[in-house]
């Protein structure tokens, strides 16, 4: 009951398809991909900004 499927995952794989089409999913990974991007990004300058203040 607890591990996803591949019947699950083909489910969900139709149903955003359904919601959104085919034309605007591209554009949706692009986003997101800029947005973890970012947030990897936004993480490493944290950790340098935390090394420079120790030494």
């Amino acid at each position: 009951m607890g591990a996803i499927g591949p019947t699950q995952v083909i489910l969900i794989v139709l149903v955003v398809l359904l919601l959104f089409g085919g034309r605007k999913i591209p554009e949706l990974m692009r986003g997101l991909g800029r947005g973890v991007k970012e947030f990897k990004d936004a993480t490493q300058d944290g950790k340098d900004g935390d090394d420079a203040g120790k030494a």
